[in-house]
């Protein structure tokens, strides 16, 4: 056997029995034991696996890291699900079929999919699963804007000045953000700034969608101020204080009551696209309602 093929079909034994002896490696690969001893110091030096006394093991697999420091989607989509799904109600009910609208990656701008089935919009969108969701229940034009997927925050970020989004300009941008605060929107993470500011740039007005727990978080990095903001939706749960304050700084502020929540759209909206996909074509979807039925 040529000597790759035999150290890929060693690797191969290792990952399916995550160790083997010396002897076991010469009965499944037909070599000899000098032959065996060989291709694992060959692989050990070029980090592939780990070597035994006696074998080999495979190699502990790291845990895959993120660059984003930001939370994540999944996590973030179960808290204040009542508050969330009434502000993303009422930003639907401020599109009008026709414009060209940027809706940016976050849980309560994500819960925008389930009203926006029945709108005739372009969206530009950084939400991959977003993106998904509309392709797949909607007549809405799609664009993503090109770049890196970070699965766990749901975002396509791309770190370069000419991407193809650069060329669309929208009437609206809804934003979800990590805090807000008298110094304007908040976030966490260097390159999530670096993207948002060029899609603020591409937006006429700019629409911020928060629960009321926004407004007691703080972080690091400073988006944009609050002179850039024309309207925030927020639920009835924001104090008088954070209220008068945004209306200080000219922000029209939009109260909503948090709306009961069934259990099975929080749990569709943590589905794959290939599953959600699934419950559509099984028809225990109802487009209208967004209820797995």
């Amino acid at each position: 056997m040529i000597n790759h093929k035999r150290h890929k079909r060693l690797l191969k034994l290792l990952d399916e029995r995550e160790h083997a002896s010396v002897q076991q490696l010469m009965d499944w690969l037909s070599a000899s034991a000098a032959t065996v001893r060989r291709d694992i110091s060959w692989l050990a030096a070029k980090n592939q696996l780990t070597r035994t006394r006696g074998g080999a093991q495979r190699l502990e697999q790291k845990k895959k890291s993120y660059t984003l420091s930001s939370e994540t989607f999944q996590n973030n989509a179960q808290q204040h699900t009542a508050a969330k799904r009434a502000i993303a109600r009422y930003a639907t009910s401020m599109c009008n079929n026709g414009e060209t609208i940027i809706i940016n990656g976050g849980t309560t701008t994500f819960m925008m999919a389930e009203f926006l089935v029945e709108k005739q919009l372009k969206i530009l969108t950084n939400s991959f699963l977003m993106a998904e969701r509309l392709l797949v229940t909607s007549d809405n034009e799609i664009i993503l804007p090109g770049g890196k997927v970070y699965r766990e925050q749901n975002v396509i970020l791309s770190p370069f000045e000419n991407d193809v989004a650069q060329h669309h300009y929208a009437a609206k941008m809804f934003m979800g953000v990590y805090g807000l605060s008298i110094l304007g929107l908040m976030e966490a993470d260097p390159l999530l700034i670096q993207a948002e500011k060029r899609l603020i740039s591409q937006a006429e007005e700019l629409i911020v969608l928060v629960d009321s727990s926004k407004f007691q978080r703080k972080a690091g990095l400073v988006l944009c101020g609050l002179n850039r903001v024309s309207t925030v939706i927020t639920d009835t749960g924001a104090s008088d204080s954070a209220v008068q304050l945004l209306e200080h700084y000219g922000v029209r502020v939009i109260t909503v009551e948090p709306e009961a929540v069934d259990p099975r759209v929080v749990e569709a909206s943590a589905l794959s696209s290939h599953d959600y996909a699934a419950v559509l074509e099984s028809g225990s979807y109802h487009r209208h309602a967004g209820l797995v039925s």
